[in-house]
């Protein structure tokens, strides 16, 4: 404690090289101990930081401890949030308001120990753009916590193609290019190195440490995987068709012509071969909905392809990431 960047390193001649990002919510017990534990590993480490606390509407008291510890340190950086928006939103707080070169995220309730964060920065030296905590000796309920992971983690690697064993894990490293023009909703944060690889990032996987939880109860159930679920399906769609809607409301488009078309002709045999008439069947009414639904389909392809089109060209994006360039001027 008092200890502060400016002690150790003249701020006005060296940059913020890392930012650290801690979303809080109801942690009062940890916030301290937590700090002490980053200040320690960061000094030691020689270069300057930056430690982002976002706080995301605590109702405990955490907000007035972050508020004392910013007015002592220079190192700390806080923002707080108007009312608890999730892990995702508090962490793209951060981020949004983080200057580092490198980025790393990690849970505000001790659970992760900041003595990993040196070897993630020495894997990022190695040349990766993206280093992902791997809890593999995890201290969580067995059951609700390390199993069901274990099998969503399995799913979300055989589904995007990207290869890690811990996605859950909040303690990663970022190059600050790879976070730029990434926005995050619902659960999304642990689908960043996903983001990263299908951009060309190298994405890497490293174990760390994971401490059982001393102060404090978790906020997450059970019902989380729900909505990791989904917000995998968002993510798959978005890597896939994010530039190509209309292969989605296209392809089907085409399936429900096709269905319709089958259904009418179906039942029109059935009509002649004297075996059942249109109003014995449900075929007519079959063949009527899905083209309709195709119709349907078809247009809203048109109109979400107007929709990217719009979002690209307003914002002057590009449908592809530049790593580097040589004898171009800036």
């Amino acid at each position: 404690m008092g200890r502060s960047n400016a002690d150790r390193i003249d701020a006005g001649e060296q940059p913020v090289l890392l930012s650290v990002v801690v979303p809080i919510f109801d942690e009062r017990d940890n916030i301290v101990p937590l700090f002490e534990e980053l200040s320690d590993v960061l000094l030691g480490m020689r270069e300057a930081f930056e430690i982002i606390f976002v706080d995301d509407g605590s109702s405990d008291g955490s907000l007035e401890i972050l508020e004392g510890l910013a007015s002592k340190e220079d190192s700390i950086k806080l923002v707080s949030l108007r009312r608890n928006f999730g892990q995702t939103a508090a962490m793209m707080a951060g981020i949004d308001h983080a200057s580092g070169a490198v980025i790393v995220p990690m849970d505000g309730d001790r659970q992760n120990d900041p003595a990993d964060i040196p070897r993630l920065l020495d894997r990022i030296a190695e040349g990766y753009d993206v280093v992902s905590g791997w809890r593999r000796e995890r201290k969580d309920k067995r059951f609700s916590r390390v199993w069901v992971s274990r099998i969503a983690n399995a799913i979300i690697s055989a589904t995007t193609g990207v290869r890690l064993h811990d996605y859950g894990c909040s303690l990663k490293a970022y190059r600050r290019e790879v976070m730029e023009g990434v926005r995050l909703y619902g659960e999304m944060h642990r689908f960043i190195p996903i983001y990263a690889s299908w951009q060309g990032a190298r994405v890497s996987e490293l174990p760390v440490r994971h401490r059982p939880r001393t102060e404090g109860r978790s906020k997450y159930g059970l019902e989380r995987t729900v909505k990791v679920v989904l917000d995998l399906l968002v993510v798959q769609f978005l890597g896939r068709y994010e530039t190509k809607p209309i292969y989605v409301f296209g392809g089907f488009g085409l399936a429900s012509f096709a269905i319709s078309g089958l259904s009418a002709v179906y039942a029109t045999y059935l009509k002649l071969a004297g075996i059942a008439t249109y109003i014995q069947t449900p075929l007519p009414l079959i063949a009527v909905t899905a083209m309709l639904c195709g119709c349907m389909s078809i247009l809203m392809g048109f109109l979400a392809e107007l929709l990217v089109r719009t979002y690209y060209e307003s914002q002057r994006k590009t449908p592809y990431r530049i790593r580097h360039t040589m004898n171009l001027a800036e």
